[in-house]
């Protein structure tokens, strides 16, 4: 009698097993449902399926074995030891970022000398084929799915230092408790492929935003149509500005003197602290989808948009609108200007 080839789980039969387990069937029941051996089907669950909890994932299975066969030339330690290379696999399945991964297996398998592995190992392993099938599905695993990935302990030589930066630690205190007018935050909206943007400031309090037009993204072009924005208002309502890190922001100094306004930075990656103009960024995006090209949006479209987020009911404001949030002040803190514009906007 002839010996018959073994040919591996499709993925179409890896998708049926990964259905039937989630139905609860036994490895018998699915061995014949794919007319497949029981030893066939436990080896392949037993890869995957250890503890109480574990998920069995088909599409990941299938490249996995795939990436075995096919790339042998792969030398990394999660690559070349298949015990490794499931453990690391599955707790990205579960949730787990690659730095819990590499410190849970040290609990799990203490005295193992193949079964550890760092973080930036893993990092490695999934970004070294970034556009690869099964390293894409890795990255969509990961807690923030970035598509590049700079190590948090890497220095960047792009862009120059802003000289003379005033930290948000030196930011006068009662400007946090949100209770006096005056104060901004402000932040550009980067358009396609990194070319165009516009220009975001929102007054801390009443939430009022104003959305800038930029030819570009200078510091010179910057500082320029935010003056403009500044000088439009009241002085009152023009006391400080708290900007993110970008190097649009490198002639703070003459904004500053130009306006009256000092201008606080704040800490890299730390968004939290200018939490209203990125919660107001992300209204903005619901218009102007990531990929958008801003050099082909008009002014009176930025500007059609604004009045449209400033005539917005809010919670925080107990459901006024940033207008009349700015109208329910005691003082009279605009110009006549600004008061024409809130009658037309009205």
């Amino acid at each position: 009698m002839p010996i018959k080839n073994y040919n591996r789980l499709s993925l179409k039969e890896r998708v049926i097993l990964q259905t039937l387990l989630e139905e609860n069937k036994s490895k018998s029941f699915i061995a014949k449902k794919l007319s497949r051996s029981r030893s066939t089907i436990t080896r392949e669950i037993k890869k995957w399926i250890i503890k109480p909890g574990d998920k069995y994932d088909a599409s990941l299975s299938d490249w996995n074995a795939k990436d075995d066969y096919l790339n042998k030339r792969n030398k990394d330690k999660i690559s070349t030891l298949p015990r490794l290379k499931i453990y690391v696999y599955k707790g990205l399945l579960k949730g787990w970022s690659p730095e819990q991964i590499a410190g849970r297996i040290k609990k799990d398998h203490p005295k193992d000398p193949g079964m550890t592995i760092s973080y930036e190992a893993i990092y490695t392993h999934i970004y070294s084929h970034r556009q690869a099938r099964l390293n894409k599905k890795l990255i969509k695993l990961l807690p923030y799915q970035k598509s590049l990935r700079r190590r948090a302990c890497a220095s960047t030589k792009r862009g120059s230092k802003i000289k003379d930066q005033v930290s948000i630690e030196q930011r006068p205190l009662h400007i946090e408790n949100r209770q006096e007018i005056g104060h901004w935050e402000g932040d550009l909206v980067i358009g396609k492929a990194q070319k165009s943007a516009i220009g975001t400031i929102v007054e801390r309090k009443s939430r009022y935003t104003c959305i800038v037009k930029l030819k570009d993204r200078k510091s010179a072009t910057v500082r320029k149509q935010f003056v403009k924005e500044f000088k439009a208002f009241d002085k009152q309502l023009t006391k400080t500005l708290t900007y993110d890190n970008g190097v649009e922001m490198a002639q703070h100094a003459t904004l500053t003197k130009q306006t009256g306004m000092p201008v606080y930075f704040a800490h890299p990656y730390a968004s939290w602290e200018r939490g209203t103009n990125e919660n107001t960024n992300g209204l903005i995006r619901r218009y102007f989808p990531k990929g958008t090209d801003f050099s082909k949006v008009s002014e009176k479209q930025l500007k059609s948009i604004q009045i449209a987020l400033n005539n917005r009911p809010r919670k925080i404001l107990n459901y006024s609108t940033p207008i009349e949030a700015l109208k329910l002040e005691p003082c009279d803190f605009l110009s006549s200007k600004n008061q024409a514009l809130l009658k037309r906007k009205k």
